[in-house]
């Protein structure tokens, strides 16, 4: 870059490094979850042949709670419940027994019992509901010793977070997710419904994607801050994945066999300060170029960053406190799936709910986070305000309940 352009991009890389102070602490924002929107080809869509999801239904049986593997819906509420005192281990079972009946019935697109509007479960939409377990359900349950370490001693302090207990915490996570927002709303309603006289709402989290019919084939997503975000994460069906989600068939505790950890941050975005940044000190920030999602060594979105090349000055063109570097994996086991989802409470309210499933997070998102919060040129612009940490149980079958592994 020649010295009148670099002078005309306004805050360049070494603009950011010498002028600004870093703060500790960071998400994972450019590599967030994968969003393979699957919609038709341009032609079509262009034609009106829109794809029908309104009647399409997710499975809810299976090894897996569904919501994690399932490709990535376009909206999505999570909510956290906090257990009223006196619930115990068979209160839970009631509980858990009501919820999983709503679950099948409203994937399937069928009413739940008693529902008040059962005209809105006639659209499934892909709708999934996945149960997450806090320390404080076990604590109820009188099962603390079937805990697992990473959940006993909870995620540690970042330097970076800012957190609210509005937006942090809770003994019980529901996510709930579908193409159809009047879907989500419903739904949510319905079992808060069943879960009102054993635990009160804690904090409630929504989040949105671009549908996939608005969106050309196989594109993924963006957050607000227009990054392209998911490029990295492993493919369901494959033993890499395996790997990376599930707790292995030998795993500890048995309970959680098949089952997931679930880590939720919401994190603050500065769009304003941002939106005024210009092009090049962005793309140094992420690490990636802002139009495909190619890493700065150029190629195309899926192309492996060269960390090893530098420019015409001698600096590497992948900066040392870009996002994409140290987000980047630096030991085998430091890989997560990333499902996020944008949200947008208003002009000063906005930003990204980073949620991701791994086996382990004490050695698959801690390392990567802490990390992050040392050197992540993007904490300038982003601020986590909220963050909570689940143990998911694994799958259920026809006649069984989630949950029933560690509660039954």
């Amino acid at each position: 870059m020649s010295q009148d352009a670099e002078r005309s991009a306004g805050l360049t890389r070494r603009g950011l490094l010498g002028g600004l102070a870093l703060g500790a602490g960071g998400l994972a924002v450019g590599a967030t979850a994968g969003y393979a929107a699957a919609s038709e080809p341009r032609e079509q869509l262009a034609a009106g042949a829109l794809p029908e999801m309104g009647s399409t239904t997710e499975p809810c049986h299976g090894a897996h709670q569904a919501g994690i593997a399932t490709p990535l819906q376009a909206n999505a509420t999570f909510v956290a419940l906090d257990l009223e005192r006196g619930v115990d281990r068979e209160a839970l079972i009631r509980l858990m027994r009501l919820l999983t009946d709503d679950i099948v019935r409203l994937t399937a697109g069928t009413p739940a019992l008693a529902d008040p509007q059962p005209e809105l479960a006639q659209v499934p939409a892909r709708l999934t509901v996945t149960v997450g377990f806090g320390m404080g359900l076990l604590r109820a349950a009188g099962l603390t010793d079937q805990a697992p370490a990473w959940l006993k001693a909870g995620l540690p302090a970042f330097d970076i977070d800012r957190l609210r207990r509005t937006w942090s915490g809770g003994d019980m996570l529901l996510q709930v997710a579908a193409e159809d927002p009047v879907t989500v709303s419903h739904a949510v309603r319905v079992l808060l419904t069943d879960a009102r006289p054993f635990a009160t709402v804690r904090w409630v989290q929504s989040g949105f994607h671009r549908p996939a019919n608005t969106a050309p084939h196989a594109t993924t997503g963006r957050n607000l801050m227009g990054q392209i975000d998911g490029t990295i994460n492993p493919e369901p069906g494959t033993t890499d994945f395996d790997q990376v989600v599930w707790l292995p068939p030998d795993g500890t505790p048995a309970w959680l066999q098949g089952g997931s950890a679930a880590v939720i941050r919401r994190i603050e975005m500065d769009l304003t300060t941002w939106g005024g940044m210009d092009q090049v000190s962005k793309e140094e920030a992420i690490g990636r170029r802002l139009a495909d999602g190619a890493p700065l060594t150029g190629g195309t979105e899926s192309t492996a960053p060269d960390f090893e090349a530098t420019d015409e000055y001698g600096l590497p063109v992948i900066p040392d406190t870009s996002h994409i570097r140290l987000a980047h994996a630096q030991g085998p086991g430091e890989r997560i799936l990333r499902r996020p989802y944008n949200y947008d409470d208003g002009p000063e309210e906005a930003g990204l709910i980073f949620v991701a499933y791994m086996a382990d997070p004490d050695t698959q998102f801690v390392p990567i986070q802490r990390r992050l919060s040392e050197l992540d040129v993007l904490n300038v612009w982003t601020t986590p305000i909220g963050s909570a940490l689940f143990a998911v149980p694994p799958g259920f079958e026809p006649g069984g309940y989630v949950g029933e592994t560690l509660l039954g």
